[in-house]
């Protein structure tokens, strides 16, 4: 199976089977949304590789989805190709001043999907998920699944695993509780703020070794934030 995720997003049922069924027979995972918040919902939960994305889309519409995830930095690299039915030139420059990175008119054949599909992939380059990330002595291997402070290893829960592969991804940035709980737990799971306060004070004592807890630092009206700089002006 390929190792692609797509994900559809469009309100009405037959656009979205048919366009399932071209992609499974190119070998890619598809997951669907009928609207802008189950769309975001599975952005957060599923990590989709490319978004289809409708023009048109009841409450929320595809432009302003597409607006949304390009503002937010966890997910302005995330290709996006708009699906619409609308050909006129003022609504294609539109689409694609959004951040889209591609377009297609409807009506549009699966072959012609499937190639520009797989262009807009390889401009977004691959992804390297499984590299381990490192911040000060700190390296966490995601493929083994295993953390270590100067080559000695660290035990911690799988949340606080999570929650680290989080913060060496995205460091020297403060993010909030519900910005945490969003991309770590997910946003189909409810889990109260106050959560997210005892895994980092887990995480921390995790992290104790030669005083790496520093590294994970609270931001008084904001939430929390990784930095191995500020740490060593402490």
């Amino acid at each position: 199976m390929h190792s692609k995720t797509i994900l559809i997003v469009d309100d009405e049922a037959p656009v979205r089977d048919m366009l399932r069924v071209a992609l499974e027979m190119a070998d890619y995972r598809v997951i669907e949304a009928e609207n802008a918040q189950e769309a975001h919902a599975l952005v957060i939960d599923e990590k989709p590789d490319l978004i289809l994305l409708d023009w048109m889309l009841p409450d929320v519409s595809g432009v302003e989805l597409a607006r949304r995830l390009k503002r937010d930095e966890l997910t302005s690299a995330l290709p996006i190709i708009m699906l619409t039915a609308k050909g006129e030139e003022d609504h294609k420059i539109k689409g694609l001043e959004t951040g889209a990175d591609d377009y297609i008119t409807k009506p549009f054949s699966p072959r012609e999907l499937v190639a520009r599909l797989k262009a807009v992939l390889r401009r977004a380059g691959p992804s390297t998920p499984e590299e381990p990330l490192s911040a000060g002595g700190l390296v966490l291997d995601p493929l083994s699944h295993r953390v270590t402070i100067s080559g000695q290893a660290v035990d911690m829960g799988p949340t606080e695993f999570r929650l680290l592969t989080f913060f060496l991804s995205h460091q020297e940035r403060a993010y909030t509780r519900t910005q945490l709980l969003d991309h770590v737990w997910g946003g189909n799971v409810y889990v109260e703020e106050r959560t997210v306060d005892v895994h980092i004070r887990r995480l921390r004592k995790a992290l104790a070794v030669d005083g790496h807890d520093r590294y994970i630092q609270t931001v008084r009206g904001t939430g929390y934030r990784f930095s191995v700089q500020t740490a060593e002006k402490v």
